[in-house]
C-alpha cells in the first residue's frame, strides 16, 4: 500500500475490498491516466488504483490539492484539459485513461461548454496523437440524459433531453468521447455521496439541523454510494464491454422524501421534510446566479441547478449496467450514508 492517502479514502467499512481490487486491476491496462484526480470521485479512484499497487499519471492544476499521499503514490502531470502539452505527457503511451474532470458549476454554459465538451474533445485529439489504442473510461453524468416521467428511470438507450446548461455540455462530451478511435465506455452516475463530497453534503447539513426543504410534488430520484462509483470505473477500465453507455447507481429508486428520511436516519437523527414552491426554488437560483456574478464560485443553488431541481423524477435503470459491468451488488444508503455521517463528523465537516 503506497502512501497515507490511500488508506484514508478506502478503508471505509462500506468502500471497496482488497479482493475486488485483486479481481480488477490487474486486467486494467498500464499506464493508466486520470483527469479529475483532485475531485471528490477522482481522489477515491486514485486511491483504488493505488492500493491496487497500480502507479497512475494525474492531470493536476495544482499539485498542492493532490490528497496526502497520491502525490508520492503517482506521477503528476501538471496542466488542465485546454494545454495540449500536459495532455499529450499525461496520455502517452498509456493503456488505460479515466477521464473524470469536468465542471458542475459554472457562471455561464460558454464554461461549461468549454470544459466538459472541448476538454474532452483535446483529450481525445492527444490520444489520437499519443496512444490510439488506449481504452477511454469517460465518466459523465445522468444529468446528459435528463430527467425522466416515469419513476422507474432512464435506460442507457433512452434518447437524451438534457434540461440544463450542464446536461447539454456533458452530452456533448460524450460525443466527443464516441470519436476516440479506440475501446471506449461511457458510464453515467446519478447524484454520487460518499466522505469528501461537498454537493449531497447540503443535504446532510440540513438533516442534522432537522428540516430539510424539498420541492412540491413526487419525485423519485437515483443516488450512488461514492464507492460503487469506483467499482463502476475500474469494472468499465477492465475491459470487456467497449463502445456502450453505462447507468450507474441503486437499481431501486427512492421517493425524495423517502430518501431525506432514511439519509437523517442513518445519522441517528429525525428530520422535518417541507415542500417548497418551484417559484421559490426559481428565484432563489436567480440570486445565486448573481452572486457567481460577483465573483462566489461555490453556490449550490443557480437557475441552471433549479431546473434540474424542479425536474419530476431524477431516477435511473442501473440493474442491466451493473450486470453488464459484472459489479458484485451496491451499497445500500443505509450504509453508504452512515459511513458518510461518520466521516463528515468525523472531520468537522457537520
Amino acid at each position: 500500500m503506497n502512501g497515507s492517502g490511500a488508506t484514508r479514502w478506502c478503508a471505509l467499512p462500506a468502500a471497496i475490498g482488497p479482493e475486488e481490487l485483486a479481481a480488477w486491476c490487474p486486467a486494467v491496462a498500464s499506464p493508466v491516466a486520470v483527469t479529475g484526480a483532485t475531485g471528490f470521485v477522482g481522489t477515491h479512484v486514485v486511491a483504488a488504483l493505488i492500493e491496487a499497487g497500480v502507479r497512475p499519471r494525474l492531470l493536476v492544476r495544482d499539485a498542492s490539492r493532490l490528497t496526502e499521499g497520491h502525490g508520492a503514490g503517482a506521477d503528476v502531470v501538471r496542466g488542465v484539459l485546454d494545454d495540449p502539452g500536459a495532455l499529450g505527457e499525461l496520455v502517452a503511451g498509456c493503456g488505460t485513461v479515466i477521464h473524470l474532470a469536468g465542471l458542475v458549476r459554472a457562471e455561464s454554459a460558454a464554461r461549461f461548454d468549454r470544459v466538459n465538451r472541448a476538454g474532452t474533445e483535446n483529450l481525445v485529439a492527444a490520444l489520437a496523437a499519443r496512444a490510439p489504442a488506449a481504452r477511454l473510461v469517460h465518466v459523465s453524468s445522468l444529468a446528459a440524459v435528463g430527467p425522466c416521467q416515469e419513476p422507474e428511470g432512464s435506460a442507457p438507450e433512452d434518447e437524451p433531453h438534457p434540461i440544463s446548461a450542464y446536461g447539454r455540455s456533458k452530452l456533448a462530451g460524450e460525443a466527443a468521447a464516441r470519436v476516440h478511435a479506440g475501446p471506449w465506455v461511457i458510464l453515467r452516475p446519478p447524484a454520487v455521496y460518499g466522505p469528501r463530497d461537498i454537493d449531497v453534503l447540503h443535504f446532510f447539513r440540513m438533516a442534522a439541523r432537522g428540516l430539510v426543504p424539498i420541492p412540491g410534488g413526487e419525485r423519485w430520484v437515483s443516488v450512488a454510494y461514492v464507492a460503487d462509483v469506483v467499482r463502476g470505473v475500474l469494472a468499465a477500465a477492465a475491459g470487456g464491454a467497449d463502445g456502450r453507455v453505462f447507468h450507474l447507481g441503486e437499481p431501486k429508486p427512492m421517493a425524495m422524501t423517502d430518501l431525506v428520511r432514511a439519509l437523517a436516519a442513518s445519522g441517528g437523527l429525525r428530520a422535518r421534510v417541507v415542500e417548497v414552491p418551484g417559484a421559490v426554488i426559481r428565484v432563489l437560483g436567480l440570486g445565486g446566479d448573481l452572486l457567481q456574478k460577483f465573483g462566489m464560485r461555490r453556490i449550490a443553488l443557480t437557475s441552471d441547478k433549479a431546473r434540474e431541481l424542479l425536474a419530476r423524477h431524477w431516477s435511473a435503470r442501473t440493474a442491466a449496467s451493473l450486470a453488464a459491468l459484472g459489479l458484485p451488488g451496491f451499497v445500500p444508503l443505509a450504509a453508504g450514508a452512515a459511513t458518510t455521517w461518520a466521516w463528515y463528523r468525523r472531520h468537522g465537516w457537520i
